[in-house]
């Protein structure tokens, strides 16, 4: 990938994308930062041939770069990309519904391990950096096209600090591996669980390691990539 936009994956990158070792070392890298094959593989315990194997697929899906300039001789370091995938069509498509729920899986679990690790973490995280961050979750009613007009405003703010950051390493000052979570969901639209619509009131709280806040934003919370 050469351009700073979330990319849309098709089938064939998500069938690439399904496999166990390769989620992991998208993840590793997306946390992380920018990793040769022998790093990534003394992370997971694979021997370098197969971790570097899994990397050549990933980035001939799209889903990682080489990072140009890095590296000696046939060393490789390699950063994540951006993309997105129609979780919804990929599901309703038998050709490609298990690999769907495979990703989709790991990407639940994924944040929940994340935001795991962050109360952990932040137990010892500098104060300063505390300040900065935040754990957000609101409730609000808004119509399809509100829906579609916030997922499209917050993604561009996302898409400009993603380009701001494009780059950097882990020797970068002042910078830490920052990872952004946003979901935007209409519950009690479908079939199942109709009644859980209202199930929290509508309205908006926003939450950090100290607890909810009973108003306004709370800055004293935490994380989410890349």
């Amino acid at each position: 990938m050469t351009d700073d936009k979330t990319r849309s994956i098709d089938a064939a990158a998500l069938k690439g994308l399904a496999h166990p070792s390769r989620l992991r070392l998208l993840e590793l890298l997306e946390q992380r930062g920018e990793a040769t094959a022998t790093q990534l593989a003394a992370l997971t315990g694979e021997n370098t041939g197969a971790t570097s194997y899994h990397l050549r697929q990933l980035e001939r899906y799209g889903f990682i770069e080489d990072v140009p300039g890095r590296g000696r001789g046939k060393e490789r370091w390699w950063r994540a990309g951006s993309f997105s995938m129609d979780g919804d069509r990929f599901r309703r498509d038998p050709d490609t519904a298990q690999a769907a729920e495979m990703v989709l899986a790991q990407v639940v679990r994924r944040r929940g391990a994340e935001l795991t690790r962050w109360l952990e973490e932040s137990r010892t995280t500098p104060r300063a950096w505390i300040e900065a961050s935040v754990t957000s979750s609101s409730g609000m009613r808004l119509t399809r096209r509100e829906l579609t007009d916030l997922v499209g405003e917050v993604s561009a703010v996302l898409d400009a600090y993603r380009k701001r950051a494009r780059g950097r390493t882990g020797d970068t000052p002042d910078t830490a591996q920052v990872v952004v979570h946003f979901d935007a969901l209409p519950f009690g639209v479908g079939e199942a669980d109709p009644g859980g619509a209202d199930a929290r009131p509508a309205g908006s709280g926003r939450t950090g390691p100290g607890g909810p806040d009973s108003g306004g934003a709370d800055r004293g919370g935490a994380d989410h990539p890349g």
